[in-house]
């Protein structure tokens, strides 16, 4: 079915809470693990419907955040999603403390169960009015960055519409449209630090009420953080730093030879060539249209995956004014049907969209048919290597997307892949900081991002800035504001990605089936036995990153 074409119809919450509370009692009351396993498919469909028209909700919201209609409705859910989490955890305490555990164990998985653990110290109903209060807080941050209006040579465009002139080849463009771009973060720093500072006190309140000294294990929990924990990341960020950064400094010194520059200036950080970056050629219509050719070649599976989702219209791809910026992938249960959004905006990240976030939707394709509702929850470290590695087993195509710019887009995905790590890492451990030290000061906080990012980017130069030079370049993540500690997972992916762009090199053919094997395997097992299993090692060992360094460095003779 189309998307336009999908009825959305606000669900009468009371009427949920009681079916919810219905399936809870005959739960509670079954007297078999089998009749317990019926009930829970009873739940499925339930909860498939409500996400469903959650989802329909979200998206119609987020193409346009001037909707009236739809704007009432993303404050219903705002309102009613921490309620239906919290009924949800309710119902499966049944199923977790149930005396047929073992038998639901081997219908739904060991994961399930204890990611329904994790549910549980993740929601409570005394903490709903403060989670409600965090969606309104986020919803405040996403719509004063969707309604940016710039004024750009007499074209008022907002923060997505400036990408192009932000990495034009032309310095003094560039000067000119990072002034414009980062005077709106400028302006507009005393709302965000505020918006961020009641956000940090939120959460950390909302970690208290749930017993801990801070945010942090709350946070863990609702990451679904179900094998590894802080001294893991810990440990990952020290890889990083210690065997990851040295390499990047390389690629940045290499890329600012290339440019002929004495230094990289921050403007710089997104210019890969004295040209200019590749850009995608032809419409939004014909980036498409080179996608559906691309994955009807690279794979039966990738054929119908995209067949599907260029007949059923399941992209927003265009880029308009009153849009949410950024993009993502979501899923429609009721439907078996991702959904992509973005925002194209005539830069190479338009390619990007027809990559990354395709591989999250064809790995939701893959295992839209799963009975077992649990095996395709999987976590965000996972999801990102989907996607992650999708981005290096498309690179055959680009001619398709760049034409005789091919090359130069690979060469700039894959260094741009490289250098995002150590970045990635750094707004993790500036997260963690964040939440262990709730009482930080706006300018505490800018101190603490000045400090890491001489640690993880030590080339950067951001002088004739004092706005980003005295730490504040942190606000332009939305990350921080909207989805606390999950830009790690980009990182320990992009460790992931990066092993299956060495073996695919050596070959691509035992590289694809290894992916195509992650991706059914979905969230079936946890993510450190799936990496192994599938032929790749586990970023959480030591040695893993230098390593990869070590096979890039000999690949690249330098």
């Amino acid at each position: 079915m189309k998307f336009n074409e999908m009825q959305y119809t606000r669900p009468d919450i009371e009427q949920v809470k009681q079916k919810f509370a219905d399936l809870t009692k005959r739960m509670e009351n079954a007297t078999s693990g089998e009749e317990q396993w019926q009930i829970h498919q009873e739940y499925y469909e339930l909860n498939d419907h409500v996400m469903t028209q959650a989802v329909i909700a979200e998206i119609r919201h987020d193409v346009d955040m001037t909707d009236e209609f739809y704007e009432k409705e993303n404050d219903f859910w705002n309102d009613t999603n921490p309620i239906l989490a919290n009924i949800s955890v309710e119902y499966k305490k049944q199923l977790l403390h149930s005396k047929f555990r073992p038998y639901l164990e081997e219908k739904i998985g060991k994961v399930a169960f204890k990611n329904m653990e994790l549910a549980e110290q993740s929601v409570a109903e005394k903490i709903l009015p403060l989670m409600q209060e965090e969606n309104k807080l986020q919803d405040e941050y996403n719509k004063l960055l969707a309604t940016a209006k710039i004024d750009w040579k007499g074209e008022i465009l907002n923060l997505s519409l400036m990408n192009p002139y932000l990495n034009s080849s032309d310095p003094e463009v560039r000067k000119e449209a990072w002034k414009k771009y980062s005077a709106f973060y400028e302006e507009n720093s005393e709302a965000l630090d505020d918006i961020y500072d009641k956000l940090v006190k939120n959460r950390t309140k909302q970690g208290e009420e749930m017993g801990h000294k801070n945010y942090l294990p709350l946070g863990y929990a609702r990451m679904q953080r179900n094998n590894y924990g802080p001294a893991d990341l810990k440990s990952f960020r020290e890889q990083v730093k210690n065997d990851f950064v040295p390499f990047a400094e390389k690629l940045h010194d290499i890329r600012r030879k290339r440019l002929g520059l004495s230094r990289l200036h921050f403007e710089d950080e997104g210019v890969y060539f004295t040209n200019g970056n590749p850009a995608p050629i032809g419409t939004p219509e014909q980036i498409l249209e080179a996608g559906r050719k691309m994955y009807n070649e690279l794979s039966p599976e990738t054929a119908e995956f995209m067949n599907f989702m260029c007949d059923n219209d399941l992209f927003d791809v265009l880029g308009r004014k009153t849009k949410k910026t950024g993009g993502y992938m979501t899923y429609l249960p009721d439907y078996k049907s991702p959904f992509i959004f973005a925002n194209f905006n005539g830069s190479s990240s338009d390619a990007d969209v027809i990559t990354h976030e395709c591989g999250h939707a064809f790995q939701g394709f893959v295992v839209r048919n799963e009975l077992v509702r649990e095996v395709q929850d999987i976590t965000m470290e996972t999801a990102e290597t989907h996607s992650m590695a999708m981005e290096f087993f498309t690179d055959p195509w680009m001619k398709l997307f760049f034409g005789d710019r091919a090359k130069d887009y690979s060469d700039m995905h894959f260094e741009d892949s490289c250098v995002f790590i150590p970045y990635g890492t750094m707004v993790d451990e500036f997260q963690h900081i964040a939440y262990e030290n709730p009482g930080l000061t706006p300018k505490d906080r800018n101190g603490v991002w000045h400090d890491l990012e001489r640690q993880y980017k030590p080339h950067l130069d951001y002088s004739g800035n004092p706005y980003y030079e005295g730490g504040a370049f942190w606000q332009n993540k939305h990350h921080i504001y909207d989805c606390p500690l999950y830009y790690i997972d980009y990182c320990i992916a992009g460790t992931d990605a990066l092993q299956y762009k060495v073996w695919m090199d050596k070959d691509y053919k035992a590289a694809w089936n290894s992916y195509l094997e992650l991706c059914k395997l979905s969230a079936s097992d946890f993510f450190d036995s799936m990496i192994t299993r599938v032929g790749l090692n586990n970023p959480f060992e030591d040695g893993c990153l230098r390593n990869v360094v070590k096979q890039l460095e000999q690949t690249m003779g330098i």
